[in-house]
């Protein structure tokens, strides 16, 4: 075999097992829960966050979600969207420390919303939509730590919070960066 014919050789290999490997990130990305869009403005009014959950299980569906809400830096005015075949459950929680608005002053925020009564398949995902009054100011990120229950009991915990420095955990809870 020519040298060229080698070097051209070992270079196809090495794009192959490149490509292999950036889609393997891709896909143990794409894994996780995740906010969209990723980032917003600090104290932006009237907008909606969707938070995507692939189901990554080959032999079960996912049958619930639990999204928490930070209630340290509260999401104000929050609304769920309707989701055919999911039933949603919000719950509120008073605030520690109420927040002034020009529409007066907040004393209670939704705190967790769960979603059940549908199926997300494998290879499959869900949108879910989530309108906001107002999000915090006094943040530079809220962090949505969420649990995803399968129909055979399992419950995968979307909870880790990444270091500064560190690799990304094998669990992330959903970020938004403000």
């Amino acid at each position: 075999m020519s040298p060229i014919r080698t070097t051209l050789r070992r270079a196809g290999l090495v794009a192959a097992l490149t490509t292999a490997g950036v889609l393997a990130a891709a896909g143990a990305a794409f894994a996780h829960v995740t906010v969209h869009p990723e980032t917003y403005a600090k104290g932006a009014t009237d907008g909606v966050l969707t938070f995507r959950v692939p189901n990554e299980e080959d032999t079960a569906s996912t049958t619930k979600v639990q999204v928490f809400l930070p209630t340290d830096h509260p999401v104000l005015g929050v609304l769920v969207t309707p989701q055919e075949g999911w039933t949603a459950q919000v719950t509120t929680t008073k605030l520690k420390t109420p927040v002034k608005t020009d529409d007066g002053t907040i004393t209670e925020a939704v705190s967790e919303i769960t979603w059940t009564g549908g199926r997300i398949r494998h290879g499959q995902y869900q949108d879910f939509n989530v309108a906001f009054g107002q999000l915090p100011d006094d943040t530079d990120q809220l962090s949505f730590k969420t649990l995803q229950t399968y129909s055979d009991g399992n419950v995968v915990r979307w909870i880790e919070e990444a270091q500064k420095g560190a690799d990304e955990p094998q669990n992330p809870a959903p970020v938004l960066t403000l």
